[in-house]
């Protein structure tokens, strides 16, 4: 029956600690003395005990009610320590930050913002995860990963989904034959194989196909990597070409293939579940990277 204890009941019960007057104790809490009765009878069917009987000028605390006071103050104390999002000071905050990432938004996005974070937010920390796929929403819905870096396209539903910057491609291979080419053609390109990368998910479908579909053109993929990092590894011991994105560059041992047409680049976006779009610390995460990208 405990748990049917509402925090208006504690308020009352604080108010006839203080006053020991049903009149009085209503006028500070700003209700009727019906009202206060009406709620120290539904505290009493609750806790199976009087609490508080009349004297000859007002109330007074039973033993159980009296036993009780500590906790009820300190519930109370608790309670009114819970702030508004606005108010919490970013310095005494404490709390541990989870984000899940792509190789590529950790190498362009998370250093720097952890940074920031270091700077603005002293006792948060920071917990860093490879992206994930499977049950992300319910993840997040859990509070067990709190932001995502990614593409928009691997947003589910259910998240929202904060547009960063537009990333492009480049298409590259350690092929300095095929490099040295002048404006290769989509014909050409697509005899060639390529390595394509799959974060989360382990897939022989890049995020480009559907765009070569389109052009009435299919590649062939000869091997998936969940990084890219592990395609540029894969990249400089064979002759496998891949799209990677424009910022990642220079690529060590690697070269740019000049081509006719490039297939269009992609959204990298910050992803957060809504029950976390007033935490002050996502705002800060937002405004902080509205400033330092631009789309």
């Amino acid at each position: 029956m405990i748990d049917k204890l509402e925090i208006h009941h504690l308020k009352t019960l604080d108010a006839l600690y203080r006053f020991e007057n049903l009149t009085e104790a209503a006028e500070f809490l700003e209700v009727s003395q019906q009202a206060i009765s009406l709620k120290l009878k539904k505290m009493r069917e609750i806790l199976g005990d009087s609490l508080f009987v009349r004297t000859g000028h007002g109330v007074a605390a039973t033993p159980y009610a009296k036993a009780i006071e500590p906790l009820v103050y300190k519930v109370l104390a608790s309670f009114n320590e819970i702030q508004l999002p606005n108010a919490l000071q970013t310095e005494t905050l404490e709390k541990t930050l989870v984000i899940s990432a792509t190789d590529y938004t950790q190498q362009i996005i998370i250093g720097d913002l952890i940074q920031a974070l270091q700077k603005s937010w002293p006792k948060v920390s920071v917990v860093v995860v490879n992206i994930q796929s499977a049950n992300l929403t319910k993840k997040m819905q859990q509070g067990e990963i709190d932001l995502v870096f990614t593409s928009h396209g691997y947003v589910p539903e259910g998240l929202i989904a904060q547009p960063l910057f537009t990333e492009n491609y480049l298409c590259v291979t350690a092929n300095k034959k095929l490099a040295s080419k002048k404006n290769v053609t989509l014909p050409e390109l697509v005899e060639y194989p390529f390595i394509v990368t799959s974060p989360g998910v382990g897939s022989l479908r890049g995020s480009a196909d559907a765009w070569f579909e389109k052009q009435g053109l299919t590649r062939k993929i000869a091997l998936s990597v969940p990084t890219f990092f592990m395609a540029q590894e894969y990249l400089r011991k064979t002759d496998l070409l891949a799209f990677l994105p424009s910022r990642l560059a220079p690529f060590e041992g690697l070269f740019a293939v000049p081509l006719e047409q490039a297939p269009p680049g992609y959204e990298v976006v910050l992803a957060y579940h809504p029950r976390a779009e007033n935490d002050p610390l996502v705002s800060f995460v937002l405004k902080h990277l509205a400033g330092r990208y631009s789309r």
